[in-house]
């Protein structure tokens, strides 16, 4: 029987009833047409205080008091979930036109990025302020949770505030930071340290410009080689973090 995994942002416990946020009903039972007694899987994004260390859990739950308007789900039991990578990525993407932006932030997650902000650069070629820009942040981040929901995933990445590159590129941190160059010394696998927290970032469409990527140089971020063939803005993130997961995470 299908079991969906499904996001609600509140509290959710063992032994308790609550009721299904609009964007889950929709999708629970307009388009998967469940019903009363039917399984769903909830979780929340919300860290768990255990005995010996914090938790991630989903909650397994059947429906009840199902009508055209609303639903409930009785929560029945609790699983711990432990599939987050130990390397924390910080995602700074640059804006790119139509369904590449969806495509790469859908299966960064799926990858195991743990942040991401949308960066505005010489070459993004995407205009947006005002309403626009908090509608298109907060598009941005229902594909994130969808993205959660199917991968497994209890962590919702946060989908950040879109800012400039040179904003982006100088908050403080202690993350390793990359920066992917054609003439680089070194690739991913071969860097010559180890760290737990990277800073990754990615052009749009076009790139990085000369000016953009000696600006990232002086701001402490590191050059990294990712093959001899040119890659799309998507193609680029994704190896990159393929490639960061193999050399410090969990693949």
């Amino acid at each position: 029987m299908r079991n969906p995994r499904i996001y609600l942002n509140q509290a959710l416990a063992v032994n308790t009833q609550v009721q299904l946020s609009d964007d889950a009903f929709g999708h629970v039972v307009r388009v998967l047409r469940l019903s009363d007694g039917d399984p769903i899987t909830l979780f929340n994004g919300q860290i768990n205080e255990g005995e010996t260390a914090p938790y991630y859990a989903q909650y397994q739950a059947r429906l009840v008091n199902v009508t055209k308007k609303q639903a409930f789900a009785q929560i029945e039991g609790e699983q711990i979930v432990e599939n987050e990578s130990p390397l924390n990525i910080h995602l700074g993407q640059g804006i790119s036109r139509g369904d590449r932006m969806d495509f790469t932030l859908q299966k960064s997650v799926e990858l195991g990025v743990q942040t991401i902000t949308p960066l505005f650069t010489e070459r993004c070629g995407v205009k947006l302020t005002g309403d626009r820009l908090k509608k298109k942040q907060e598009q941005w981040q229902k594909i994130v949770i969808s993205a959660c929901e199917q991968s497994g995933r209890c962590l919702v990445p946060e989908v950040k505030a879109p800012v400039s590159l040179s904003e982006w590129q100088t908050q403080q941190t202690e993350a390793l930071k990359l920066n992917l160059h054609p003439r680089a010394q070194h690739s991913i696998m071969s860097l010559p340290v180890e760290t737990n927290q990277v800073r990754l970032l990615i052009g749009p469409e076009g790139g990085l410009s000369d000016e953009e990527i000696n600006s990232a140089r002086d701001a402490g971020f590191t050059d990294v080689l990712l093959g001899p063939r040119v890659l799309r803005t998507e193609t680029a993130a994704l190896t990159a973090i393929t490639a960061l997961q193999c050399r410090f995470g969990d693949l």
